[in-house]
């Protein structure tokens, strides 16, 4: 529990200044409809029932919080974890840079991205939910806010926030504590349609490495937690699969009104890219233990792609640099 780590030593505040974490997500919000799909303001509670999972969640009159507003709680999550993988010390208390928020995560920083950064604390603080979802080994119905508070800490001349201050619910932290995440692709910040994310967050759940996972419409509907009838939602969905815009995901759809998700395909030509040997990727798993090294190497031949696919004398050490410079918060050359 979050107080048990407190009382063993932990500082009562964690500054995030990890360079370009890894963004990890929580299981249970991957799992369960949590966050609002609208982009207007969602004031209806949501009650959800999914094998023996209840959730009920309760709006403010801001709104329920939408799935963009996740953002905040995905950069802190990924902040936390390589914290924890790198050894340090962590707190549910985080003080963080704006700037680097709204820039993690893909948004503008104009003074209306910051506008609408505040926008989305308060209805992350004003969204309450009561579940008995299970966090780590513990099954506990209990009634929260995705986040404790939050607050600014500084301000610009020209009223722009520079850092502010968050405190995550005890459940979240506890989840983080228990390692109950996955990475996600960066990708998954330039996915703009609500849907779009909530399938890739389906899909990376469910399906994971495995081949393919196959669900019918009715239940990814009910997964998804949008509140657009059966006839339009298959319609929004077939339009994602025919555009392809998943992040390391094909979605088909086959006969029964059944839809599959399964691992999309990278073709590499023979010596045209790096390989990595077992004996790196358990040497990965070493030094990042509870990560998803499959993962992690997708990241790293993505950024190798990005650099213009340098000619590397050493794969494996190449990756493993790149790994040891992500868990040290340092800009990785990958040599």
């Amino acid at each position: 529990m979050a107080g048990v780590q407190a009382a063993a030593g932990a500082p009562d505040f964690f500054v995030c200044d990890f360079f370009a974490a890894m963004p990890k997500h929580d299981l249970a919000s991957m799992e369960h409809p949590v966050f609002s799909l609208s982009t207007r303001p969602d004031r209806r509670i949501l009650s959800y029932d999914h094998n023996g999972t209840e959730i009920t969640v309760t709006p403010s009159v801001k709104g329920r919080a939408t799935i963009f507003d996740a953002d905040i709680l995905i950069f802190c999550i990924s902040q936390l974890m390589a914290a924890i993988n790198a050894g340090r010390p962590t707190s549910r208390r985080l003080t963080l840079t704006a700037h680097d928020l709204l820039t993690a995560t893909g948004r503008e920083t104009s003074g209306d991205g910051y506008r609408r950064l505040r926008d989305a604390f308060e209805r992350l603080a004003g969204t309450r939910i009561t579940t008995n979802i299970v966090t780590g080994s513990e099954e506990i119905t209990r009634g929260f806010g995705l986040i404790e508070s939050w607050e600014i800490v500084r301000k610009t001349r020209a009223g722009r926030m520079v850092s502010v201050c968050v405190t995550l619910s005890e459940w979240l932290y506890d989840a983080v504590l228990a390692k109950s995440v996955l990475t996600l692709s960066r990708d998954y910040f330039g996915l703009r349609k609500p849907l779009e994310r909530r399938l890739y967050e389906l899909a990376r759940k469910h399906c994971g490495r495995q081949r393919e996972w196959r669900i019918s419409l009715e239940t990814l509907l009910k997964k998804s937690g949008s509140s657009s009838p059966r006839r339009v939602f298959r319609a929004m969905v077939r339009e994602i699969a025919r555009a392809g815009t998943l992040p390391d995901y094909v979605l088909t759809e086959d006969a029964g009104d059944l839809f599959v998700f399964s691992q999309r395909e990278v073709v590499v030509a023979p010596g045209a890219g790096p390989q990595l040997s077992p004996e790196a990727l358990e040497e990965a798993r070493r030094l990042v233990p509870g990560d998803d090294v499959y993962a992690l190497e997708a990241e790293w031949r993505a950024w190798w792609g990005r650099t213009g696919s340098p000619r590397l004398r050493s794969a494996d050490k190449a990756f493993l640099g790149w790994v040891r410079a992500r868990q040290s918060g340092r800009p990785s050359s990958g040599a």
